[in-house]
């Protein structure tokens, strides 16, 4: 198993992973911008928040394709099905977890359920598996972040 076909796999699927989710809001599948929810941490600038996002989702893709590289070598194999279950994964713990319980705590401008109109919240809190955020969004997700690690066992299979 190769690190940069890691790496590369994680580009690759970064992409993919951000264009279903682009396209799903196209079509009115979802509400949900991860880029901006991203770069809103460091900017109120909509603009500036778009690039700063993308570029940090990009490399959050490469940091996860680390992660997921460990993970494939400490159970010894690789296959696009263990990339998909890892995608799922990650999907159900950024769902719950990271987007209910973290990232308020350090997103500046994302409101939260104890919101009220005092506050001024760029975001709104994307509620359980993002719901919030339209009621296709956890379907979405599922599918953008599966794909995402399928992506990377694949590449990591054809560098083999």
């Amino acid at each position: 198993m190769s690190i940069w076909a890691a790496l590369a796999g994680g580009f690759a699927g970064t992409l993919i992973l951000t264009t279903v989710l682009r396209a799903a809001t196209e079509i009115n599948l979802t509400r949900m911008d991860l880029p901006f929810l991203l770069g809103t941490v460091v900017t109120a600038n909509r603009a500036r928040a778009k690039a700063i996002g993308y570029a940090a989702h990009f490399g959050f893709g490469l940091v996860f394709a680390l992660g997921y590289y460990g993970l494939f070598v400490a159970v010894g194999r690789h296959d696009w099905w263990l990339g998909a279950l890892f995608g799922l994964g990650q999907s159900l713990f950024a769902g719950t977890f990271l987007v209910n319980v973290l990232l308020p705590v350090v997103h500046p401008r994302m409101g939260t359920p104890l919101s009220d109109v005092r506050t001024v919240a760029l975001l709104e809190p994307p509620g359980f598996m993002l719901r919030n955020y339209g009621v296709q969004t956890p379907v979405v997700s599922l599918a953008a972040h599966t794909l995402y690690g399928t992506t990377i066992a694949l590449f990591l299979t054809l560098a083999d």
